[in-house]
């Protein structure tokens, strides 16, 4: 299980260094936020930190705090995060189809370079050919 879970966290992180994305250094302050927010967001851990605020701020103001019961300024508070975590999550993903664009434009480079060496070797090979196999067209009875 241990090694099941570094595959899934190596896997996710593999992309950082490929040669065709920007690594930390070279991204804006912005993406730099909107990936650690989105990756933080995303987990078990905010679910359950999430649910125990709401059930703290539930039960610390029952019947006698500064919000009671139908809970309006949490209804609020709330509000605005999903707002706010909306808005944060299309900026990831925005920088997220960036990841895939880049990887996309290095992978089509390589394969255009893969191809040129191909035909290189082609042509080497043909050459190669040619001087070690004699033409069809000699007489081979005439040695």
């Amino acid at each position: 299980m241990r090694f099941q879970a570094w595959r899934v966290q190596h896997a996710r992180n593999i992309w950082r260094k490929h040669p065709g994305v920007r690594n930390d250094d070279q991204l804006s302050l912005g993406e730099r936020a909107a990936d650690r927010l989105r990756n933080s967001m995303g987990s078990w851990g905010f679910v359950f930190g999430a649910l125990l605020f709401l059930a703290g701020w539930m039960v610390g103001n029952r019947n006698v705090g500064f919000d009671p019961y139908p809970f309006i300024l949490l209804n609020l508070i709330l509000s605005c995060i999903a707002a706010l975590q909306g808005a944060i999550l299309l900026i990831a993903a925005r920088r997220s189809d960036a990841i895939a664009a880049e990887l996309a434009t290095h992978d089509y480079k390589t394969n255009l370079d893969a191809a040129e060496m191909i035909r290189a070797i082609e042509t080497m090979t043909s050459e190669i050919h040619g001087h070690v196999i004699p033409s069809s067209t000699s007489d081979p009875s005439a040695d």
